[in-house]
């Protein structure tokens, strides 16, 4: 009994952490795992900048909007960018431009000189950056790991990433309250060496690299003809649009609640971010052994995700907010990785960067649109009912993907009108491939 159980402990630690074998995403993992620490302390640091500046949940959703509206209305292009380029490549050049805003953003702040338009300026440009950055960085994971480990790989990635929302804040808090707010950029800045270090030791001919695409006229079009012709691909997107759209304004909601609502400071804010990066963590580990995801685990997981949000918005007190938030992250990042992972999966390879150019439209370009909205509910309504709204969007999401991709509705179907079921195995990702 007792070898059985061993035995049974070691294959769940083999499959969570398989991706991490292979070399170059070891280096990756580890160079992102420093530089989103940093990241995680700028977010923190803008946000209660933005509130310290204006005092105004207007301005936050502004700022955020801002910062996501490229993606809007670049993040399509971006995709194609990165169809046509060395993912590794522009990588180098996205992570470095990022870090020169994080520099400049410090530079501004330790001199007393930063201004709401300054930000509102950094704030675009780094969406600009992030618009090519961000289908770049996600198909970059295929041509590390392959097909098989893409899943592993996704969920490790998404755990790392809510890791350093445990670390980055709780550093963040730290450093606000001893010494203001500009080392927050400061260190970001710094971070993102870590990355380019990684980047730049991997071993080239270990990749799999996609082979670019052709430069040619319509190819933004194509991509969009690409996606609407399947209806998995236009329906999963949809979901991810809603919940993108008002579910992921954490940026705006949290420092509403931890301020106007718990009356609490930076630190209040940092503890909401660590436990929802908390729950991240532990939902990612679980998820991470797992190595086939069905549609419906998706549908439950967004029921859930939208449960767990208003939950944490009807929350008593800050403590049981901080709790209800860890609850919230379990169900983030199951959303996230297992929505991503069936994305690239179903995607053919010369449309996979502009299918997950779409993915980051729905996802993060959303923003523009739900932040404001967000942060204007927080404002005029309560921060309560702010978070409450984002809650729902999520479980009309869930009902939205049980309408269309369950049962007799809308079940997966292949060219040949067969029913499939979306797993990240060998077999399936070779078919695909």
């Amino acid at each position: 009994m007792v070898r059985k159980i061993s035995s049974s402990l070691q294959r769940v630690r083999h499959n969570t952490f398989s991706s991490l074998k292979i070399r170059n995403y070891r280096l990756y993992f580890i160079g992102q795992s420093i530089s989103l620490s940093g990241t995680w302390m700028q977010t923190i640091g803008q946000a209660w900048l933005v509130l310290k500046l204006t005092n105004s949940g207007t301005a936050l959703g502004l700022v955020t909007a801002l910062q996501f509206l490229p993606v809007l209305i670049f993040g399509a292009m971006g995709g194609v960018i990165a169809d046509r380029t060395s993912k590794r490549k522009l990588l180098f050049i996205t992570q470095s431009s990022a870090a020169i805003l994080a520099l400049i953003l410090a530079v501004l702040v330790a001199t007393n000189t930063i201004q709401l338009w300054m930000l509102y300026i950094l704030a675009s440009l780094l969406g600009l950056v992030n618009a090519v950055d961000n289908p770049a960085r996600r198909t970059f994971v295929l041509e590390m790991v392959g097909s098989k480990e893409l899943g592993n790989a996704v969920t490790l990635f998404s755990t790392t990433f809510n890791l350093s929302r445990i670390i980055g804040p709780a550093i963040a808090g730290t450093v606000i309250a001893s010494a203001g707010l500009a080392p927050c950029f400061f260190i970001n800045a710094i971070s993102f060496i870590a990355v380019i270090v990684c980047l730049f030791m991997m071993r080239v001919e270990e990749l799999n690299p996609t082979e670019p695409v052709k430069r040619a006229k319509g190819q933004l079009r194509e991509g969009l003809r690409y996606v609407g012709s399947s209806p998995l691909l236009r329906n999963f997107l949809i979901m991810m649009a809603i919940v993108g759209t008002l579910t992921y304004e954490f940026q705006v909601n949290l420092p509403l609640i931890a301020k106007f609502t718990f009356n609490s400071n930076a630190n209040g804010f940092a503890l909401l971010n660590s436990a929802m990066g908390l729950g991240a963590v532990l939902g990612g580990l679980v998820s991470a052994s797992q190595k086939k995801m069905k549609a419906e685990s998706l549908i439950f997981t967004t029921f859930a995700f939208g449960v767990s949000v208003v939950l944490a918005a009807i929350s008593p007190s800050l403590t049981i907010a901080i709790l209800a938030m860890v609850i919230v992250g379990v169900f983030s990042i199951r959303f996230g990785a297992t929505g991503e992972t069936m994305l690239q999966l179903e995607s053919t390879p010369n449309m996979r960067s502009r299918v997950m150019s779409l993915w980051s439209v729905a996802f993060l370009g959303s923003t523009p649109i739900g932040g404001p909205i967000v942060g204007w509910i927080g404002e005029y309504a309560s921060p309560r009912w702010g978070l409450t709204v984002s809650g729902l969007a999520a479980i009309a999401a869930g009902f939205y993907g049980l309408l269309t991709l369950t049962d007799k509705h809308k079940k997966f179907q292949n060219r040949n009108d067969k029913v499939v079921t979306v797993t990240v195995d060998e077999e399936k990702a070779e078919r695909m491939i």
